[in-house]
């Protein structure tokens, strides 16, 4: 296998692994990919005798081959040493006749907490003397406080985040403006998430604003177009495997199915890159919401972003282009990287591309894809709790929906859904599916619901109603690139000055 990343739209393009993390976006607008992904095989006999980091340890070692044995274990061990609420990371849970990967057990109570952990330990491995790096990153909820959490106040780094103003739950909302941090800046902008992302992208390519900054500082990305923040999602798949393995439900090499809420197509991206390692994996049921964009494009193969954009119950999914569905492009259309970029060039020119059947059937052979309505992710909700008394969030109950759907076709492979979120942080969601009534206040919902159900509030969740709001900035989404270059000069002048003193 190569030791360098090239681009998913210039293969010319040869970087190491700790540049690609520093960079996070090619310089040709395309994303980070390790090329022949397939060609080294995890050992998985192995691998499902490890413990959660030991796992994670031997997948970044695949993935990341100049980074020392050393520093992996560094990055990993202060990833997850103490920021988790169960020894497990990510315990796999029986409910009725499917399983429930839980990925809500970090700091912020969302599965982007694996990844956040773990991007900014790596960073620290990354980092040039004297360089500084300002993260941006556009969240559609849980991605912004997550990466907060996890850069909050390292040195020499600082990170910006944006998000659709009243496109967040409230809770994820209140979760990001009152984070502290010498580091932190958080503005909602007058847009969706799209527009977020794709002037995020946009910035990342200004080279006026790169004069400006100066040489000492680099941008990058803590979304899942980093590939630092892709790499550990890869991890708890292998560990999910293991866990229905030690727990007697699969024998190893077995498949299994895996079912996966979706926005910008990362979580289920590193499902694949498992499967590319050696995971035996059957069908990854991809779901989405109203928004189904993908779910089209799986039907017809055309992707087409030139739709209504809705606000659904499911706001982490509200997204119309996602991002990693690029990598995906590159590696079924065999590596092919002017294919992947003509593709790219189609979408920004005309809002939609479409790819040739031969790719198309090769997307389908690993994949499945369906969508949820707001209806029927509140009937799932209702449905799993009163026969389970399992608790799940709207894009755990998108998941549930296409999962059953899927299950009209192989009800035999046993099947994995990913849980992506506490309940909690949509709470108006969960508790309007199992509440004769709700209050205004969406503490007291909270509440109400734990007394209910008796599942308990995640204490992040139950202390951020205390805590003093921070950042009230809320821009024009054409104000983006002023406003980073403000809050670099400002993060990085207090940090200088903190030195000096």
């Amino acid at each position: 296998m190569t030791k360098n990343y090239t681009s998913t739209r210039d293969n010319s393009v040869h970087i190491s692994a700790k540049a690609a993390i520093e960079k996070g976006f090619s310089d040709d607008k395309g994303l980070f990919v390790y090329p022949n992904l397939g060609d080294t095989q995890v050992d998985l006999a192995k691998l499902i005798t490890l413990s959660y980091t030991d796992i994670a340890r031997a997948v970044l070692a695949k993935l990341l081959p100049d980074f020392s044995a050393e520093e992996i274990s560094e990055s990993v061990d202060n990833a997850y040493r103490h920021s988790f609420d169960s020894d497990q990371i990510t315990p796999v849970v029986a409910v009725d006749d499917f399983h429930v990967l839980e990925l809500f057990h970090g700091p912020t109570s969302a599965f982007k907490d694996v990844g956040l952990q773990l991007l900014p330990q790596l960073m620290k491995h990354v980092l040039v003397a004297d360089h500084k790096i300002m993260i941006l990153t556009a969240t559609s909820g849980d991605t912004g406080k997550a990466a907060l959490e996890g850069f909050k106040d390292l040195h020499h780094m600082g990170i910006i985040v944006f998000y659709p103003d009243g496109g967040v739950s409230p809770i994820q909302k209140l979760q990001m403006v009152t984070t502290g941090g010498h580091n932190t800046k958080v503005a909602a902008i007058k847009g969706n998430f799209d527009d977020a992302q794709t002037n995020v992208k946009r910035i990342f390519n200004d080279q006026a604003l790169k004069n400006a900054i100066g040489e000492d500082v680099n941008l990058s990305s803590a979304n899942s177009i980093n590939i630092g923040r892709l790499i550990p999602q890869v991890v708890y798949y292998f560990d999910a495997y293991k866990q229905l393995v030690n727990n007697g439900t699969i024998k190893t090499g077995d498949k299994v199915n895996f079912t996966v809420p979706t926005g910008n197509f990362g979580d289920v991206l590193a499902g694949y890159y498992a499967k590319l390692l050696g995971l035996p994996v059957d069908k990854f049921v991809v779901a989405c919401n109203e928004n189904n964009v993908l779910a089209n494009f799986f039907k017809h193969g055309v992707y087409d972003r030139n739709r209504p954009f809705f606000q659904t119950v499911a706001p982490s999914m509200d997204i119309q282009v996602s991002s990693n569905f690029e990598r995906l492009l590159y590696y079924k259309s065999g590596e092919d990287s002017a294919y992947v970029k003509q593709l790219m060039d189609d979408l920004e020119d005309s809002g939609k591309y479409e790819v040739s059947k031969d790719v198309l059937a090769r997307i389908q052979a690993d994949f499945y894809c369906g969508y949820s309505t707001d209806d029927e992710i509140e009937a799932g909700i209702k449905a799993v709790y009163q026969k389970t008394g399992y608790l799940m969030d709207p894009h755990t109950a998108a998941g549930y929906k296409v999962m059953r759907d899927y299950q009209q076709i192989d009800s035999q492979t046993p099947m994995i859904l990913l849980s992506t979120a506490s309940p909690y942080k949509f709470v108006n969601a969960v508790a309007d599916a199992i509440l004769p009534e709700t209050a205004a206040d969406p503490l007291q919902v909270m509440k109400d619901l734990e007394a209910k159900t008796h599942v308990q509030i995640p204490d992040n969740l139950r202390e951020v109603w205390d805590l003093p709001v921070r950042h009230e900035s809320v821009i024009e989404k054409d104000q983006m690139s002023d406003y980073v270059q403000a809050k670099i000069e400002e993060v990085f002048y207090d940090q200088d000055q903190s030195a000096s003193n």
